[in-house]
């Protein structure tokens, strides 16, 4: 079984799956609860499921690394959670798991301005292509019709990019904590403020289970528990094992999965869709080129 979890394919294929579905359990979760008491949930539960690790953690953290805990938490794991309920309160899922995939496009900026990471004339090429993709998308689809959803999808777009800041964080501040430590830390540290905003949305004081509660409260726990919890851990851990550039390739399949899903709920697909999609992916496939090694000058 840890040869299973250790495996890099495995973990990015499990990865991509439950990720790529959680843009229709958003969706099924948004006819009961705000886009705030999701992101709230998500995060207070994952927090919940993974305190008995995560405080004795951050109790035992060097100030250094406790920094570098909270700022790649917030990127990754506290603000996301809020923009893209919020986004797809007007966006298809399918259309925000296309715009998702722009990560690795991200990662290639962020690490360049941030870290100083060179790349390759075919990876600028690329992002400039994926961006091209992601443009012909919010302009051309029906979402910018009357009523326009231009800010929703750039809401979209930001979480897209806030992931990229927290991938690179955990790989060039992170690489030595464990991923469960890493995870356990972060969640348990961003569930209180994510438990204060819940009880600000009223839902702590006013619940009252109902009926109609049942289906969306299945998908608020799968979301919880496999979409934020497992899949973030599963997420540290292949970034620490490969790179935030290899474990961003989950955005190859993200997309097909989330595209799946929202033609099964009957989203409507266009033209413009497969277009958007196919110059992400070739983006994608220029930037997952590794960027040329330093040379070692001998001495």
């Amino acid at each position: 079984m840890r040869k299973i979890f250790n495996n890099r394919w495995f973990l990015l294929v499990f990865i991509s799956l439950t990720w790529g579905s959680s843009f229709i359990l958003i969706k099924k979760s948004l006819l009961v609860f705000s886009p705030y008491e999701i992101g709230a949930i998500r995060v207070v539960g994952s927090g919940l499921i993974l305190a008995i690790i995560g405080i004795p953690t951050l109790l035992r953290m060097r100030r250094n690394t406790l920094f570098w805990i909270i700022i790649a938490g917030f990127f990754g794991n506290f603000l996301p959670m809020f923009l893209f309920p919020i986004a797809q309160t007007q966006v298809s899922s399918s259309l925000a798991g296309i715009l998702d995939s722009l990560v690795p496009i991200f990662i290639l900026i962020f690490g360049f301005v941030f870290f100083g990471i060179k790349s390759k004339f075919t990876q600028v090429l690329g992002a400039v292509i994926g961006f091209i993709g992601a443009a012909s998308l919010i302009f051309f689809t029906k979402g910018n019709s009357e009523n326009s959803q231009f800010g929703y999808a750039m809401l979209i777009i930001l979480g897209g990019a806030s992931y990229a800041i927290n991938s690179l964080i955990v790989k060039e501040k992170l690489p030595n904590l464990d991923a469960i430590k890493l995870t356990a830390a972060v969640y348990s540290f961003w569930a209180i403020p994510s438990l204060v905003i819940l009880y600000f949305t009223g839902m702590i004081q006013n619940f009252e289970m109902k009926t109609a509660y049942v289906e969306p409260l299945f998908y608020m726990a799968f979301l919880t528990v496999f979409g934020t919890a497992i899949a973030m851990l599963l997420y540290f851990k292949l970034i620490q094992n490969t790179s935030a550039v290899f474990a961003s390739i989950s955005s190859y399949l993200l997309p097909v999965v989330a595209i799946i899903w929202g033609i099964l709920d009957g989203e409507e697909f266009s033209f413009w869709y497969i277009l958007g999609a196919i110059l992400i992916l070739i983006g994608i496939y220029l930037i997952r080129e590794k960027p040329n090694s330093p040379k070692i000058v001998p001495k």
